[in-house]
């Protein structure tokens, strides 16, 4: 082929390639929204996992210094060269790490509103939570003590939201199949982060097969990880949602709206808001 043909075939790839990206960054991004205004719209955040809020947002804050980092730091970008693993990060990259960042945390701040007394984080989320950030001050320790280069850290960073997107999602799964009901529960946020998971990983493809230098996919082993992990547990949300609990029946809104309007009608207001018998929605055992 030709070089001028090569040539032009890169672009029109490269074109696909930016379209693809900014695709999949909007319905991952979009995908986050519909959760927020379920539990707005039912003023509750039940059937909601409070561990996996807190997973997400811990997550998201260190793919967002990642990709933040890579994208911006010079340090960082020279390390890179001398590093084994090319660097694909790219603006659409940034934008959804830190969007995803920040919708989370408003979704996560939600709870402190809506959520019930039962309603609390998991001793395993804690202190699952509180080994990476321990050992993220360890690493800070280590740059500082030029034990470590800034780049190892921002992989170890990568490495924590890979690890953390393996388990975020069994807390609801586990949630779902206790209550045998996804109510609370958003199907529109997976089916959209179901869209962005695939497209994700044909981005990351489509450019190391552009490049012709596969080691990219392997200098961002979290977008590829991500994009497998989601869609594999999207499948499994897909399948308890439309398969195995196809009952929509909101049982604690109905209990709690019906004896709200029976009091209100007797003239007496409710002290506090019932507990589903201490159910504990985060689905684990403390």
């Amino acid at each position: 082929m030709a070089p001028a043909i090569r040539e032009t075939s890169s672009v029109g790839w490269n074109v696909v390639s930016n379209i693809i990206g900014w695709t999949y960054f909007l319905s991952w991004s979009v995908s986050f929204y519909p959760q927020a205004i379920l539990n707005w719209q039912r003023k509750s955040v039940q059937g909601l996992s409070i561990d996996f809020l807190y997973y997400n947002v811990l997550g998201f804050l260190c793919y967002s210094i990642f990709n933040v980092a890579f994208f911006f730091s010079e340090t960082i970008q020279e390390q890179c060269k001398n590093h084994s693993s090319g660097n694909l990060v790219r603006a659409n990259d940034v934008m959804f790490a830190v969007h995803a960042f920040l919708i989370s945390s408003f979704t996560l701040g939600q709870t402190f509103i809506y959520k019930a007394k039962a309603q609390k984080l998991s001793t395993t989320a804690t202190v699952l939570i509180s080994i990476p950030i321990v050992g993220a001050g360890i690493g800070l320790l280590a740059v500082e003590f030029n034990g470590i280069l800034w780049i190892d850290l921002m992989y170890y960073l990568s490495y924590v939201k890979l690890a953390i997107s393996f388990i975020k999602y069994l807390p609801q799964v586990w949630l779902n199949y206790k209550r045998k009901s996804t109510v609370g529960w958003s199907i529109y946020n997976i089916l959209l982060d179901f869209a962005g998971g695939a497209l994700s990983i044909g981005q990351l493809l489509l450019d190391a097969s552009i490049s012709g230098d596969w080691s990219g996919v392997s200098g961002d082993p979290v977008k590829f990880g991500l994009g497998f992990v989601a869609i594999a547990f999207d499948l499994v949300f897909i399948v308890q949602h439309y398969i195995l609990y196809r009952d929509r029946t909101d049982f604690y809104l109905n209990s709690v709206e019906e004896e709200r309007r029976r009091l209100i009608a007797e003239g007496r207001v409710p002290h506090h808001e019932p507990d589903q018998e201490n159910y504990n929605s985060t689905g684990w055992t403390q």
